[in-house]
């Protein structure tokens, strides 16, 4: 008779893989706050891609009447968990909408182990060509059309949903040509998932009871990375990646002083801006990972906003 499964990794509570191979996900989200919608901000759910079932949602403020700049905001959840329809994704984009008076779009994409990368990475570039679609389109969807500005767009991507911003920096190219009409002005990267087998200082010395700690780290990298690879894959630690001929549209990188990632996103920054890149960073002191997400509300998370906006605003009319 065959042993009975017994767990072998968890994470918060909303992932469970088995000896067996098989999976458990909850239909519950980890981060349980309520839905703060008060009717400012309009939303809808549309499928970008129906052979893999993901959606996306929209949100634009309700009190608009002019064109809107477009952010994606790309969830994280170290590419194993996160939704864009878990409560805490979605009041920080009521929030977007409303104080950078934008056109919010929030991805799903696929999530491993079930999907490992680079199936994440492949599905945000497919929301891409959907927003693509949606600007060209001889039947345009009127609840985005008149309020989206398609040659003004940002991708924002938050952890996980960082990394992936990177990757779609490097594909997507200055002004994203085979995007066309829609053009991508900026990148903002809200502490990047980036790794690697060799520890930083800020991993191998950080707070163990951060809410971002070395063993969630370890444990998202085994459950996500290529079966084969290790943390040093170029899709996982942008060091190496061949940048030397890479130009990429201005981006904004934010980290929190005691963010275990903080580290690589230091040296990332560095890298790219030593090669003549536009490439802005930002940390804030005493802040965590996800700071922004865990607290909007706080001193830090409303200057973030302010730093967000400005990045926008001036790279609309550069």
């Amino acid at each position: 008779m065959a042993s009975p499964a017994y767990e072998v990794d968890e994470c918060r509570g909303v992932l469970r893989v088995f000896s067996d191979g098989s999976i458990w996900r909850s239909t519950e989200p980890s981060f349980k706050v309520p839905v703060e919608d008060d009717g400012s901000v309009l939303w809808k759910d549309v499928v970008f891609d129906p052979a893999n079932n993901l959606e996306l949602r929209l949100y634009k403020p309700s009190s608009s009447c002019s064109k809107l700049p477009i952010l994606y905001y790309i969830h994280g959840g170290g590419f194993c968990i996160g939704s864009r329809t878990w409560p805490n994704c979605q009041n920080y984009c009521f929030k977007l909408a409303l104080e950078l008076e934008a056109v919010i779009i929030a991805p799903d994409y696929r999530l491993a182990p079930e999907n490992r990368l680079p199936a994440a990475i492949e599905d945000g570039f497919m929301a891409m060509k959907w927003l693509q679609d949606q600007a060209i389109s001889d039947d345009p969807d009127s609840w985005l059309n008149d309020a989206a500005d398609f040659d003004k767009v940002f991708i924002s991507g938050d952890s996980a949903g960082g990394n992936i911003a990177h990757h779609l920096a490097l594909r997507l190219r200055p002004s994203s040509p085979d995007l066309a009409p829609v053009r991508v002005r900026g990148y903002v990267l809200l502490a990047p998932f980036f790794g690697g087998t060799v520890l930083s200082k800020s991993e191998a010395h950080g707070p163990k009871d951060a809410f971002l700690n070395w063993d969630l780290i370890d444990r998202f990298w085994r459950l996500s990375i290529p079966m084969g690879d290790t943390r040093d894959v170029a899709i996982v630690n942008p060091e190496r990646e061949s940048f030397e001929k890479v130009e990429l549209d201005p981006m904004l990188v934010i980290m929190g002083e005691n963010d275990l990632l903080k580290d690589r996103s230091k040296d990332y920054v560095k890298r790219l801006k030593d090669l003549g890149n536009n490439i802005e960073y930002v940390e804030f002191e005493g802040q965590q990972h996800g700071f922004f997400t865990l607290h909007p509300n706080s001193q830090p998370s409303n200057h973030l906003m302010l730093i967000i906006n400005n990045f926008i605003s001036h790279h609309c009319i550069s």
